[in-house]
């Protein structure tokens, strides 16, 4: 198990936009509040202390370390190379009585009619006893000078609470709900 940052304080972007003028003959105009959005970048709001694990340490390890650290999931990296993320939902099989997938024989072989694939990761999920075994190793990512909303977008389609951070493939900090939350000023 290890602990990995890059230093530096957790800091949401602050500051405020340029005001619209009045307008010609005094016409009503909307004012935003609070920072351009559109500005903000993922370096401006992201963690930069993170909290990591190795890919050999043991489930068992990952669980004290997430409730000791009262953390949903963390990355998984070798050195500062990101090669997954774990949360507890790779800890809690959505059906814990894994099924074979259905199948039927011809000419003396199996056809499996379901994925295997899927039967196996499910299996393999189940039994695991390394963070490797249940770690997602497909993380969407983003860098530090692209545009915060994009962190919010992959939350929103990916249906994940948190995003890493990467400067090619080292991990450098990672964007939660609440920092999305805190940019928005809510």
């Amino acid at each position: 198990m290890t602990t990995a940052g890059t230093g530096g304080a957790d800091e949401a972007a602050t500051g405020t936009g340029d005001q619209p003028d009045a307008g010609a003959a005094g016409a009503p105009q909307a004012i935003e509040s609070g920072p351009d959005r559109g500005d903000v970048l993922i370096a401006d709001i992201m963690e930069r202390q993170v909290v990591t694990i190795a890919p050999d340490a043991t489930v068992h390890d990952l669980v004290k370390l997430l409730q000791e650290k009262d953390l949903g999931g963390v990355p998984v990296v070798e050195g500062e190379r990101l090669v997954g993320i774990v949360t507890e939902g790779d800890l809690v099989i959505e059906d814990a009585d894994v099924r074979m997938p259905h199948y039927f024989q011809l000419f003396g072989n199996l056809v499996f009619l379901g994925s295997q694939k899927k039967f196996e990761d499910r299996l393999k999920k189940m039994v695991g006893s390394q963070v490797r075994d249940v770690m997602t190793t497909d993380v969407q990512t983003v860098a530090p000078d692209e545009p915060a909303g994009k962190a919010a977008n992959i939350m929103v389609d990916q249906k994940v609470d948190r995003v890493p951070v990467v400067d090619g493939d080292r991990l450098v900090g990672i964007v939660a709900r609440h920092d999305i939350i805190k940019m928005l000023g809510l």
